[in-house]
């Protein structure tokens, strides 16, 4: 009898074992868990400096443009030799003016981008000593004018511009920067149609703005709302 019992008890232990056996998937398949990669540019964004507002400012506080709009060209011939005075009077290129000029030009260079066309800078604000500076250079007031008066560039009222497409290709005004000849002469129509074209756009936008022309330079550009502030000696930081 006690035979017996031990046989059935080891004969049930096995048949429960191949059970169990039976019971485990041969292909049973672990849970992986998964977890997403994110991958990093080792190389840094180059993070565009925000534009600054004329929020709180005096309209005749001088600005640096190019802190207030990212939409103009600029060749800044005084800080060159690239210029009818064949020398550098300015230290550095910078393109300064008071806020009210600062303002009319961007709302210029708004109706221009329309146009697919934008101002591109020759000179801006110059300051009184730079304008003795030229003077000694050339002592001639029908290109130069007298800094013991001063000019609207002193003033922070005028600049000298062009325009240039989206690609900065300059559109053909007949002449050059600086070209002292009855070729720049704004009331001279004998010229090609395209050229009297993109003059006549440059000044009617200008105008519309507030600014006033010079007969006899196509660049030069004075807001009226400047002529009457003081002529200034301010002078601007250079990039050491």
């Amino acid at each position: 009898m006690k035979h017996s019992l031990a046989l059935f008890i080891l004969m049930l232990t096995i048949g429960c074992g191949q059970k169990n056996k039976k019971t485990e998937s041969p292909n049973r398949i672990e849970s992986v868990e998964v977890i997403d990669s994110i991958v990093v540019d080792s190389v840094p964004k180059k993070v565009e400096p925000q534009l600054k507002t004329f929020d709180g400012l005096a309209d005749t506080t001088f600005v640096r443009l190019e802190d207030f709009s990212k939409d103009f060209a600029y060749d800044l011939r005084y800080a060159t030799e690239n210029n009818f005075l064949k020398a550098k009077v300015y230290d550095c290129a910078e393109c300064y003016t008071r806020v009210k000029t600062a303002k009319a030009l961007i709302a210029a260079n708004k109706d221009f981008l329309k146009e697919g066309v934008k101002i591109k800078f020759y000179d801006c604000y110059r300051p009184n000593s730079v304008q003795y500076k030229m003077w000694e250079i050339v002592p001639n007031p029908q290109y130069v004018a007298n800094p013991d008066k001063g000019s609207i560039h002193n003033k922070g009222g005028a600049v000298d511009i062009t325009l240039v497409d989206l690609e900065g290709n300059e559109l053909d005004m007949g002449t050059d920067f600086d070209f002292f000849g009855k070729r720049a002469y704004h009331d001279n129509m004998d010229l090609p149609q395209n050229i009297l074209d993109n003059r006549k756009l440059l000044k009617e936008t200008m105008e519309a703005h507030g600014f006033w022309s010079i007969r006899t330079e196509w660049w030069h550009y004075n807001l009226s709302a400047g002529s009457n502030d003081k002529v200034a000696n301010f002078k601007w930081d250079c990039p050491e």
